[in-house]
């Protein structure tokens, strides 16, 4: 998992076309979780598109995998130079796949970079970006008597995705920014005389 407290991501998928003497470049960006769906998303395209010369893209996830492809172009042309405009916009959990038309006209290697360069920039200018915040799961375990105080250390610690359970005793299952864990647990401990148990967990989500 990246170790950023903020990461931003694109809101929604987006697509952005170029033509460049003859040859068509289309640009698809997507918000992924994983390798895996980006080779989802990279296998849907190929065969949507099963008539294009070729399929470029480059992907970056929050859990620090990334990858580009030139997919037949000159090295260097086409993946690396979506990769950067990946990392210009400080982008994570994304794919972009730029797919080309070629148009009878060799472009040569500077003006074919520059081409998928301006594809993948262009595609992310038009895209909306969104924010989010690190959070990390914590468990609450508590009697019924101190549901009010747990309540209110949750609301002064803006607590996220609260869930209750009712199974043998009662719990809560939140997520809080990581830097406020320690005094989130302590407030709570010492409010109740150690008569709650708050247990940090590994999993972290951004929201």
């Amino acid at each position: 998992m990246n170790n950023s407290q903020k990461i931003i991501r694109i809101k929604e998928e987006c697509n952005y076309k170029l033509k460049e003497k003859g040859s068509l470049f289309h640009g698809f960006a997507y918000q992924i979780a994983s390798r895996k769906e980006a080779e989802q998303k990279l296998s849907f395209l190929r065969k949507k598109y099963y008539d294009a010369t070729h399929h470029c893209y480059a992907y970056k996830t929050s859990h620090n995998e990334e990858k580009f492809s030139d997919d037949g172009e000159p090295n260097g042309t086409a993946g690396i130079r979506i990769l950067n405009s990946i990392n210009h916009f400080a982008l994570v959990d994304i794919l972009i796949v730029v797919i080309r038309y070629f148009g009878g006209t060799k472009l040569g290697v500077g003006p074919l970079g520059k081409a998928y360069a301006e594809t993948s920039m262009n595609l992310l200018k038009t895209a909306k970006l969104v924010e989010l915040t690190k959070y990390q799961e914590v468990k609450i375990i508590y009697d019924f008597d101190y549901t009010s105080k747990i309540h209110y250390f949750l609301n002064k610690f803006n607590a996220k995705k609260i869930s209750n359970s009712f199974d043998k005793n009662p719990t809560i299952n939140c997520f809080i920014e990581p830097y406020l864990i320690s005094d989130f647990n302590l407030e709570i401990v010492n409010s109740t005389n150690g008569k709650v148990t708050t247990v940090t967990l590994d999993n972290k989500i951004y929201l």
